[in-house]
């Protein structure tokens, strides 16, 4: 997990709100970096004008600390006008880094299988002959108790299709056809194989 850490940047301000004319006219914007330029000649400036903010970069701690100082919640232009020290959030390393393998695999399946992976056979497929044997001897229109029923449990009742000699669909009286009845497929024979 990624730890979020938020750093005071002691050599930057922002100021917030600034007038919207800092923005448009280059006299009053010359008259703003000259409030700042007061206390340290090599300041440089950001201006953001969709946020109404601008960034002041100084080259000293201390200029920063002291223009912040004097000049926080001052008058400029008629608005009043507040200095922020600048943060930089950083959320982990500062660069972006790959997912895990383990989370990289779920992400989309690599270009070949991770290393000591190995085929899984497929089981082979289990017959209950004993199952197999007590259908087949069930005769149509007859019904087999699977399991008996409890307190608590329903019982498990298979009722078998009564035998249509036609093996096809049968008419109604009313002249409709019902619908087709399931014909019963006949178990193939059990053949041993080799491998068993």
């Amino acid at each position: 997990m990624h730890l979020k850490t938020t750093k005071c940047n002691i050599c930057c301000l922002v100021a917030s709100p600034v007038d919207h004319e800092v923005f448009r006219g280059p006299e009053l914007r010359e008259q703003f970096e000259a409030l700042f330029r007061a206390f340290d000649p090599g300041t440089s400036f950001q201006f953001f004008k969709s946020f109404r903010r601008v960034r002041i970069n100084f080259t000293d701690s201390l200029a920063a600390a002291d223009a912040r100082v004097k000049l926080h919640k001052s008058d400029f232009n008629g608005k009043e006008m507040r200095l922020y020290f600048a943060q930089s959030v950083h959320i982990g390393s500062p660069r972006l880094e790959p997912p895990k393998p383990e989370k990289q695999f779920l992400i989309s399946p690599p270009a070949s299988p991770p290393v000591g992976w190995e085929q899984s056979l497929d089981a082979k497929p289990g017959i209950n002959y004993d199952l197999l044997c007590a259908l087949s001897k069930l005769g149509p229109g007859e019904q087999y108790e699977l399991h008996t029923g409890t307190t608590d449990t329903p019982s498990v009742i298979v009722h078998v299709c009564e035998d249509d000699s036609s093996g096809g669909e049968e008419e109604t009286e009313g002249g409709k056809r019902a619908r087709p009845r399931i014909i019963q497929t006949r178990r193939p024979d059990y053949v041993p194989s080799e491998n068993q």
